[in-house]
């Protein structure tokens, strides 16, 4: 691998460690020219199902789309980026894991719900208000109780 501060094409690996819950591994390298060292990170490349779109349109997915609905959601929460890390990775193997090629974008919005339900009750709400488009305060309540219930 070429070297990000000299350009040198041959670097070495000094240490290889799984990381994102083994579903990348992390290689610290070292330029023997330069003598810097840095990270890269090796995954998989699985194909992301193609996504339709309520009004019939279809894209291809977007983790930087899912990353920010997911930061938003949880803008001045406790939650760390390692843990909205592990959210995504595991939004993705669901979506990965689909039999079909094109998955209904209401299926990422369940992912991502079901996922901040158990991260932050707060950004759960937040999200949900948003996806199932709240119209007045009784169904931030409904959803409210719905948590405390169970």
């Amino acid at each position: 691998m070429r070297c990000p501060f000299c350009q040198a094409l041959d670097t070495k690996v000094i240490d290889s460690r799984l990381h994102a819950e083994g579903s990348q591994i992390r290689r610290r390298r070292g330029c023997p020219d330069c003598g810097q060292r840095f990270s890269t990170y090796e995954t998989a490349e699985l194909v992301m199902p193609r996504i339709v779109k309520s009004n019939g349109h279809r894209e291809n997915f977007d983790e930087d789309k899912l990353r920010r609905g997911l930061i938003r959601a949880l803008e001045k929460r406790p939650v760390s980026t390692v843990q909205i890390d592990s959210c995504i990775q595991r939004i993705k193997r669901q979506l990965q894991s689909e039999p079909d090629k094109e998955v209904e974008s209401r299926r990422i919005g369940d992912h991502v719900m079901r996922e901040l339900k158990a991260l932050d009750q707060v950004a759960y709400v937040r999200f949900a208000s948003v996806y199932r488009s709240f119209s007045d305060v009784t169904e931030f309540i409904g959803e409210i109780e719905k948590l405390s219930d169970g």
